[in-house]
Parts: C-alpha cells; sequence; structure tokens
C-alpha cells in the first residue's frame, strides 16, 4: 500500500470528521448486538412460560401467565425495535460522515490533478494521450475514492462488530463460537479469489467497452469520411464484430457471478447449521438455552457480510493502489519549464533573437539552428517558408511552450524565461494553424480571449475578422451552437472566429501561424488591413504561405530547414533574386493560371 500512503495527508485533513465517523460505527454496532440478546432473552421466556402453562391447566393463574407472556413479548419486541431505529439513526451518521469524507477527498484529488495538468507543458501532451489523461482523473480517482470510503468504512464496521459480536458471544460458549465460526474463513479466503477473477474480467470488460465508445467517437466525428468512402457498411460490421466481443466477456463474467452468490449462501447456510446442531447438543447437556441458539444464529449472520467483504475489501485496495500509483505518477511529473518571477505590466512586443536553436526533447529533431532577427514595437513581420522549415516551431517559442535549446530569445529586452508566464501569454494574441473552437455558442467562442466583453465588442471583433457577416447568416447567429470542434463551421469561418477571439484580448503581441490559409486573398487583405489601422502599435507576426500579400510588412524572414536563409524588406528580398524572389514569382504563376481557369 506504499503508493496509497500519500493519501495520508487527506485522512489528516478531514481526521475530525474520520474520528466522529468511527465513532458512529460503534454505536451502531453496539446497538446492533443487542438486538440477538433480546430475542434469545425473549425465546428463553417462551419456553420456560411454556413448559409451566400446562401444569395450570384450569386455574386462573394460566390466563394471567398468558397475559404477562404477551405483555413480555411485546416488551422484548419494542426494544429490538427501538434499537434497530437507534442503530439506523447511527448507520445514517456514519455514512454521512465517513463516505461523505470520500467524496471530499475525491474532489481535492481531482482538483490537484487538474491544477497539475495546467501546470505541465505541450511536450507531455504530445507524450500522452487524451484517453489516458482522462482515464486517470475519472476511472483511476473512483476507484482511490472506493478506497477512501467504501473501503474505510467495510473495514472500520468489520473490526468494530467482529470484537463486539465475538465478545458477546464468548460469553456465552466459546466451543460453540469457534465452531460457529469455522467456514467464515473459507468464504473470505474463497471470496477474495472469486473477487480477484470478478475484477480481472470486469477489467476486460471495461477495455472492450472503452474501444467500444473510441470506435463509435470515431466514426460519429469523421462520418463525412465515412459517408464519402461509403463504408457505413464495413464500419456497421466491425462494430458489431467488436460488439459480440464485448457481449462474449460480459457473459464470461455473468456465469462467475452466478457462482459467487450461491457459494456465498451455502457457506451462511453452513455456519447455521453448524451452530444449530452444536448448539443442541449444549441445550441437551445444560451448558446454554434455547435462547443462545437463536442468538448466535443471528450473530453468524451478521458476521456474514463483514467477513465476505474481507475479499472485497481487499479487492478495492489493490485496484486503488494500482490507480493511486497511476495518479502519482503524473503528480510526480515536473512541468519541463519553470515559471519566471519577473512581472510584465505591459508588453512592448520587441523581440530580439540571437543564434537560437531548438531541438524539441521527446524526437531529437532540430527545428531551427542558430536563428537571428529583431522586431521592434509595433513592426510588422511576415516568417515564410516551406513545410517542415520551422515556422511553427518559432511561433511556439515566443508564446514559451517550449525554451530555447541554446543562443538567446529575448522580449523588452529581458530573456523570455525571465517573465512570468501568466502575464507574458496574457499579452499575446496566438492563432494556431490547427484551430480548435469549444462546443459552445460563435459568441462564446470569440469571448473565450476575453471572458468580460459585451455583445457589441465581440460584434465589433468579428467584423475586424471579416467574418461578422457569416455569423449572421447562421440560424441563430452569435448565439448558434458550432458542434464539436465548430464542425458545423467552414475551414475559413473557423480560422477567422479564432483570429476574432485573439484580437478581442487586445494584444500588444500577435502571432497568426498560417491560420489564414482557408480565406481568399481579398479576405485576406481585409484582415491584414484592420492588423495595420487598428493594431499599429502592437507587434504582429504573421506565418504564411501566400507571400503575394507580404508587401506592406515591415521585416520578412525567410526560414529554409530551420535556418535563415534571408530577410529583409518585400522590395529587398526581390532585388536578391534569391528564395524569396523564386516563391514569389512562382506563386505569381500560380495566380495567373487560376484567373485563367
Amino acid at each position: 500500500m506504499k503508493h496509497l500512503f500519500v493519501l495520508n495527508r487527506l485522512f489528516w485533513k478531514y481526521r475530525w470528521r474520520l474520528l466522529t465517523g468511527i465513532g458512529f460505527v460503534a454505536l451502531a454496532n453496539y446497538f446492533s448486538v443487542l438486538q440477538p440478546r433480546m430475542v434469545r432473552y425473549a425465546l428463553d421466556e417462551v419456553i420456560a412460560n411454556m413448559r409451566l402453562y400446562p401444569v395450570l391447566d384450569g386455574f386462573d393463574a394460566q390466563g394471567m401467565l398468558g397475559k404477562a407472556l404477551g405483555e413480555q413479548l411485546l416488551f422484548f419486541g419494542g426494544l429490538v425495535l427501538s434499537f434497530a431505529l437507534i442503530m439506523g439513526v447511527f448507520m445514517f451518521f456514519m455514512r454521512w460522515t465517513i463516505i461523505v469524507m470520500s467524496r471530499l477527498m475525491e474532489y481535492d484529488i481531482r482538483k490537484e490533478i487538474y491544477d497539475h495538468y495546467q501546470l505541465l507543458t505541450t511536450a507531455f501532451y504530445k507524450r500522452n494521450s487524451t484517453g489516458d489523461l482522462m482515464s486517470r482523473i475519472t476511472e483511476d480517482v473512483s476507484k482511490v475514492r472506493m478506497y477512501l470510503g467504501p473501503a474505510i468504512l467495510y473495514g472500520i464496521n468489520l473490526v468494530s462488530l467482529f470484537i463486539l459480536v465475538i465478545q458477546a458471544m464468548i460469553q456465552v460458549s466459546p466451543m460453540l463460537t469457534l465452531f460457529s465460526l469455522l467456514p467464515l474463513p473459507v468464504l473470505s479466503v474463497s471470496i477474495y479469489y472469486v473477487s480477484e477473477l470478478i475484477n480481472r474480467k470486469s477489467g476486460l470488460i471495461q477495455k472492450q467497452l472503452s474501444f467500444l465508445n473510441t470506435v463509435a467517437q470515431e466514426v460519429y466525428s469523421g462520418i463525412r469520411v465515412v459517408k464519402s468512402y461509403v463504408q457505413e457498411k464495413a464500419m456497421i460490421r466491425y462494430f458489431n464484430d467488436e460488439s459480440e466481443t464485448f457481449k462474449a466477456k460480459s457473459l464470461d463474467l455473468a456465469r462467475v457471478d452466478a457462482l459467487f452468490f450461491p457459494f456465498m449462501v451455502l457457506m451462511i447456510g453452513i455456519s447455521t447449521v453448524i451452530t444449530i446442531y452444536v448448539g443442541g447438543l449444549q441445550v441437551f447437556s445444560g451448558q446454554i438455552t434455547t435462547g443462545n441458539i437463536g442468538e448466535f444464529v443471528i450473530y453468524v449472520n451478521m458476521l456474514t457480510w463483514p467477513v465476505t467483504s474481507i475479499g472485497w475489501v481487499a479487492s478495492i485496495i489493490q485496484q486503488a493502489e494500482a490507480s493511486q500509483q497511476r495518479i502519482n505518477e503524473f503528480l510526480a511529473t515536473e512541468p519541463e519549464l519553470q515559471d519566471g518571477q519577473v512581472p510584465m505590466e505591459v508588453l512592448e512586443g520587441r523581440i530580439e533573437c540571437r543564434n537560437m536553436s531548438f531541438t524539441y526533447p521527446d524526437t531529437g529533431i532540430e527545428a531551427l539552428k542558430e536563428v537571428s532577427f529583431s522586431l521592434q514595437p509595433g513592426q510588422k513581420m511576415a516568417v515564410v517558408g516551406r513545410t517542415g522549415s520551422g515556422k511553427s516551431t518559432l511561433a511556439e517559442l515566443l508564446l514559451r511552450m517550449y525554451d530555447v535549446s541554446s543562443g538567446e530569445l529575448e522580449l523588452d529586452g529581458r530573456p523570455i524565461r525571465e517573465w512570468r508566464l501568466r502575464d507574458l501569454r496574457n499579452q499575446i494574441g496566438y492563432v494556431p494553424q490547427d484551430v480548435f473552437l469549444f462546443s459552445d455558442t460563435v459568441a462564446a467562442n470569440i469571448a473565450f480571449g476575453h471572458p468580460e466583453a459585451d455583445a457589441s465588442a465581440i460584434a465589433s471583433f468579428a467584423e475586424a475578422a471579416a467574418v461578422s457577416q457569416d455569423i449572421e447568416r447562421l440560424p441563430a447567429a452569435y448565439e448558434t451552437l458550432v458542434g464539436e470542434r465548430g464542425v458545423t463551421l467552414s475551414g475559413g469561418q473557423k480560422q477567422r472566429i479564432s483570429l476574432a477571439r485573439a484580437l478581442i484580448k487586445r494584444p500588444r503581441l500577435i502571432i497568426l501561424d498560417d491560420c489564414l490559409s482557408a480565406v481568399d486573398t481579398d479576405t485576406e487583405k481585409q484582415i491584414l488591413q484592420h492588423l495595420d489601422e487598428e493594431l499599429r502599435d502592437a507587434s504582429v507576426l504573421v506565418i504564411t504561405h501566400r507571400i503575394t500579400s507580404m508587401m506592406d510588412f515591415d521585416h520578412i524572414l525567410v526560414l529554409d530547414q530551420g535556418r535563415v536563409v534571408e530577410q529583409g524588406t518585400h522590395t529587398e528580398l526581390l532585388e536578391r533574386r534569391g528564395a524569396y524572389a523564386e516563391l514569389y514569382e512562382l506563386q505569381l504563376m500560380e495566380s495567373e493560371r487560376e484567373s485563367r481557369s
């Protein structure tokens, strides 16, 4: 249980709830143990009076005896009912303390994991799948919660009830106690192994169910691809085959369950038969009373579930141990980026890059090699180059998603790693190449960049991104739900909504990573014109493949295989007749060809 030791801090945090819960468990079991004793008294009274009743036949005392016996039985019945009600009240409070405590702990664990996820870097998310991340914060935490709540509760209940019941049984007859409890260890060990088998089969079923969910989710998300390739029947056959596998595994588990409960009832029955047989011999020899047999039968049945639960609790602890180990692995993961200590009040937008190189830590790919350039506040710079030349990597380094491997990257005269991350990113507007929209309204997606923005501001920045007319044509305009990842919108609409989300921040530095590839040339010019007019004081870095729209940029950076091969203004680069001029001429020829066709 070494991986579960980290949870001791939570037990200490909620120690008063735990101690109070233990007290309620003890009180509930105390009143539970009193009930069989009242049954014993009642049975002994009945048997004693039934022997005397025929002797008084014909006498008035016989009626008085019957009346007194009825009153006694009513009294004992009332006591049993009262004890049961009191026990029920304490059982409510023990669950109210311990189970609620486990829910509070579950909340704390989920919050801790979620907060830690926020600290981890982009590299971590590239190494780990979304499904695994979700599984650890949902399924694994739920299994740990079962240990913190039910396992702890039933463990305390077992110890408390076992002590009280065994003490009461030994006071009556140590020998009968021994014989009565003989089958229970066998039951507990058997339940442990059966529970382990059930858990293993349940794990396989959960894994198959997860796979079915993944298949269904992918088909629904990619339904347009499925339909366009006419693969509906093939996907149905594939899903049916996997569903048959799931059914077979579920039936296998059902067969084990079918043996589990009859075996448990058999062991309880054997224990009851032994109690009655051995107890009958002791009654015959005068060692105990007939009421003691009834008392013991109730005690044995009271112990059945706690003893049976040993295997179940042990299984829960095993699962929780494995799940907590997986959780601890992520919680022990330190973010590769350490937050800077210098607060940033206002970003000026001055960028200095000197001999900067960067190698991706997981793949070892050197994306940038000795890159140098400078950008002054308010200037507009374009970055061009072929696919894989390192353009997007440059954008990620400016956002400090990674730290440079060597060289210097300065922002406003300081190394970028010295600035506080929250302040830095809060003043940068970033539109990635892979546009992501939330499953929410258009307005909510735009306002994500500035949650306090009102409707007029949202509309204003939608117009600046040249998407307002498209939004107005939607069924509910700005309140239209865009679907998962914006599936109901075109590629150009998603790009422009994402751009509006970045602009509404009123950033001091805006980075556009080839985010206008799905819009036409006229729309792109309209958007870039807005950047010139409305964001004249902000620094702008545009990564694009369209060289024809770059003539008004202050600086153009040409990358090739991670190196800066050319930089300067549009006119300067054309005069050099180098890589930039070659790309420019190729695009002009393609544009002429498209216009003729």
